[in-house]
């Protein structure tokens, strides 16, 4: 076969062992340069510790441990959200250990210098406010395996979309055409994707942990999404940024050789996202008569307040109460 190669390995001794492998049946670490510096972008979506919301550091730690000989620097970078303190959640998931004890830093991107890059043939914005940061070091993704409630499926591709700073949520609207133009001028050099602990249904953030017990990694990330879409039971064909990643050329659905796991056959059926009454209620209003009110003044200060009380009482007295403790010592 002549498509790009996507690996899928099982969990089964250690998490740090399936990263190593699946980055090893890949050839990942062919597409970095010998003292290169990294910039490890996982997902770290949401404040309130949910397994499967965000990235594993399990699965981090094991992208550090395989990459630290080969690699210059290594900084895990993230952004903030309007409703996420980005350094609270990389305290929170478990992230913080690592620094100390592989000598990496974090660096919260929305207080770091931005620089504006222009979009060749953009679907959508013409130049992009980027981290700085990003045009110094190379881009590794370290997605998690989420069911989303705008995109079908996050994963390797999604994940860039934090790489913008707390304004992206204006873009909700043209989701897939600013993923687009993002991938136009910010690529990864590779992808490891965190599925030990998954989430389908009410995804990003409020759905539930699905225990999947695997490691994806590639060098492109279109083709790893395709695969992880199919391993959750969604047709890629049918997910509208991974269509218009490929037809830009910045990824690749056809002709994927999967490697590692033989998956044929394999469908989880993931329950699909949906839109739970924050997500509904951003989305009413962005259509409605009241959008600049709503989110050009400082009336979304109160609205962010409002959905910070609702995810608090969603984590502390409702469903969250239950789901916070099915890491399975994935946060070890």
């Amino acid at each position: 076969m002549t498509g790009p190669v996507v690996s899928v390995t099982r969990v089964r001794d250690s998490v740090a062992d399936a990263v190593a492998e699946a980055m090893d049946l890949a050839g990942v670490l062919d597409a970095l340069e010998p003292g290169a510096d990294v910039a490890l972008k996982p997902n770290l979506g949401f404040d309130l510790y949910v397994p499967g919301a965000v990235t594993s550091p399990a699965v981090v730690e094991g992208v550090i441990r395989a990459i630290r000989e080969r690699a210059g620097s290594i900084a895990i970078v993230e952004s903030d959200q309007v409703l996420v303190d980005i350094e609270k959640a990389f305290r929170r998931t478990g992230m913080e250990p690592l620094l100390r004890r592989y000598d990496v830093e974090f660096v919260n991107m929305s207080k770091g210098r931005f620089v504006d890059v222009p979009v060749p043939d953009p679907h959508h914005v013409p130049a992009l406010r980027l981290p700085e940061i990003l045009t110094q070091r190379a881009l590794v993704t370290v997605p998690v395996m989420k069911t989303h409630n705008k995109s079908t499926i996050t994963c390797a591709v999604k994940n860039q979309w934090g790489c913008l700073d707390v304004f992206r949520h204006n873009y909700h609207l043209v989701l897939t055409q600013v993923l687009a133009d993002i991938h136009k001028v910010l690529r990864p050099i590779f992808a490891v994707c965190d599925a030990t602990i998954a989430m389908e249904g009410g995804g990003p953030k409020t759905g539930r942990p699905r225990r999947v017990d695997r490691v994806l990694a590639a060098r492109d990330i279109v083709a790893l999404d395709s695969v992880a879409a199919r391993i959750m039971g969604f047709d890629p064909a049918e997910i509208d940024h991974l269509r218009t990643l490929e037809a830009d050329g910045s990824g690749n659905m056809t002709d994927v050789e999967v490697v590692g796991e033989d998956i044929t056959g394999l469908d989880l059926q993931f329950e699909p996202a949906t839109h739970n009454v924050v997500s509904a209620l951003e989305m009413a209003l962005r259509t409605s008569v009241a959008r600049k009110v709503v989110f050009e003044t400082p009336l979304l200060d109160v609205m962010c307040h409002g959905a910070n009380l609702w995810y608090r009482a969603w984590y502390y007295l409702g469903p969250g109460k239950r789901l916070r403790d099915m890491d399975g010592g994935r946060r070890r």
